[in-house]
């Protein structure tokens, strides 16, 4: 009996030390996402996540090592868990989102992160590769690793043009017309894509605006 109130404290102890880590894991994501690897600072990242920046070196060891489970739980989850023909459309809608809660910033980590270190680098072109993989599963084409390539440039091209230079009418362009649009288009690439987006009955069945000919 007398073991209980310290089991009890311990299991307290265990939820606090694990809530800690997903503060310290969410502002990361965050601010890797918006500063990059290298402007995100270790202090920020403490002060968003509410802690003293002890707990982060207590936690993950280093900030190297952080930015490794950021990216693991964010891009790799995403890898994971999505069909490959459904990849493309919600790694985008993802950048669209603009960071809204809910929503995977793994790419947009990996757009600010470019130029780090060479460790950094490295991590960032094995995401990437594996994105290109998975894509390329959706071409029987002799050159589907190219496509896969290609697929991706096109992801991370549209996510420079929005997140990092700002470029307008993509930066205020309403997130389903985007993928409408891309999608629809891709197709020709990746024969296994769907042919238009999530939202492709609003616009016509080619991926353009408006009612398709009759």
């Amino acid at each position: 009996m007398a073991k209980t109130p310290q089991h009890g404290a311990e299991s307290t102890t265990r939820r606090d030390a694990q809530g800690t880590r997903l503060r310290l894991l969410d502002a990361a994501s965050g601010l890797f996402a918006e500063r990059g690897y290298e402007r995100a600072t270790v202090r920020d990242i403490a002060d968003r996540a509410g802690v003293n920046q002890a707990l982060l070196f207590r936690y993950f060891g280093s900030k190297k090592a952080l930015f490794g489970e950021v990216m693991a739980r964010g891009g790799h989850e995403q890898l994971r868990t999505t069909p490959a023909e459904r990849l493309f459309e919600v790694a985008l809608r993802g950048m669209l989102a603009g960071g809204r809660e809910g929503t995977d910033r793994s790419l947009e980590v990996c757009l600010r992160s470019i130029g780090g270190s060479d460790e950094i680098a490295g991590a960032l072109r094995g995401l990437g590769e594996e994105y290109a993989a998975v894509l390329a599963t959706l071409s029987e084409s002799d050159t589907g690793t190219l496509r896969g390539d290609l697929a991706l440039s096109w992801l991370l091209g549209i996510g420079l043009m929005r997140v990092v230079v700002g470029k307008e009418p993509l930066v205020s362009a309403d997130p389903d017309t985007v993928c409408r649009l891309v999608v629809g288009a891709l197709g020709g690439l990746l024969e296994g894509l769907p042919q238009t987006g999530e939202a492709g009955g609003a616009g016509g069945a080619d991926g353009r605006d408006g009612p398709a000919p009759g």
